[in-house]
């Protein structure tokens, strides 16, 4: 039995329903899908070449770089993107797999990212996908339902156990920061643990004319653990050809010291995490293993969780 502990490509696609019959993306004044009006600057634009300045330039897009090198000014010219780039950030840390209600961390992580590529379908966007990874290369680019099934298909590799060689949060936004461009629409599934131990600058400069939305994953006993004892089991690492092992501990979550730990190890991280996020500007949500997984899709429309 794995339900809730697995993901299945069966359940990812499932969730498709839950995205249909939302109300449709808005379009832009071309007439063209995925190119829904913002207040950000630069959203839905790309970078077409440069000229001389002339006067009634938006000062703003002046081409530094070239201006420098030619010793005159000139100016960045754009055009509408044909079509957005969504890309899914997949963070695999360790402590995603685990849960205590409905499913592990790590399902809804999957199911999460399940939803915001059918978004991006609906939405007519490119869809991709990356995790913290050296030697694996992200999921490219592309459009349509197929490419969805991409994404879902290393949605269930990545989150059924814990891959091999993860190199980490840092290492995924990285690699996405060179993809993304202006306009784009940047989707994080992370634990609190991996956003707090990111310098608190990192995040500024990825939201920087893109729509960012960073989703924590959380489990209802990290957040209010029960007033009692709970068995524990920690697995010790198998050393010089030796098998591991596990051994039992106890935590009495009764006494007012053992659960000011508990806290400080699980809520404070949750709490830091979306103060810094919330300081850069950034739309997030703590997502609960018990939570619907589609629950978290207001945030594409602007609006913050109270």
């Amino acid at each position: 039995m794995t339900e809730g502990i697995t993901p299945s490509l069966d359940e990812l696609v499932a969730l498709r329903r839950a995205v249909l019959g939302r109300r449709p993306p808005r379009r832009g004044s071309h007439g063209m899908s995925g190119l829904a009006q913002s207040p950000m600057r630069g959203r839905g634009m790309e970078y077409a070449e440069s000229r001389e300045y002339a006067n009634g330039d938006d000062a703003r897009h002046i081409d530094w770089r070239l201006t420098a090198r030619t010793g005159r000014p000139h100016t960045k010219l754009f055009q509408a993107e044909r079509e957005r780039l969504t890309l899914i950030v997949a963070d695999t840390a360790p402590t995603l797999y685990f849960g205590t209600r409905t499913r592990f961390k790590s399902v809804q992580a999957a199911r999460a990212g399940a939803i915001a590529a059918w978004t991006a379908v609906r939405d007519g966007d490119r869809i991709g996908a990356l995790r913290g990874s050296v030697r694996e290369a992200p999921i490219a680019p592309a459009s349509g339902s197929r490419c969805a099934l991409r994404v879902l298909d290393a949605m269930v590799r990545w989150y059924a156990r814990p891959p091999e060689h993860d190199a980490g949060l840092a290492v995924a936004l990285d690699h996405a920061d060179r993809l993304l461009r202006p306009g784009s629409r940047l989707v994080v599934l992370a634990d609190p643990l991996s956003v707090t131990a990111l310098p608190a600058t990192r995040w500024p400069t990825l939201v920087q004319h893109r729509e960012v939305i960073v989703l924590l994953l959380t489990d209802p006993l990290e957040r209010d653990p029960p007033r009692a004892t709970l068995p524990f089991f920690v697995q010790h690492e198998a050393v010089a050809g030796a098998a591991s092992t596990a051994r039992r501990i106890e935590l009495d979550l009764a006494a007012a010291a053992q659960r000011e730990r508990w806290q400080s190890a699980f809520s404070a991280p949750l709490d830091e995490a979306m103060a810094t996020l919330a300081r850069s500007g950034i739309r997030a949500r703590a997502l609960s293993t018990d939570a619907p997984s589609e629950s978290w899709l207001d945030l594409f429309a602007g609006t913050r969780a109270a």
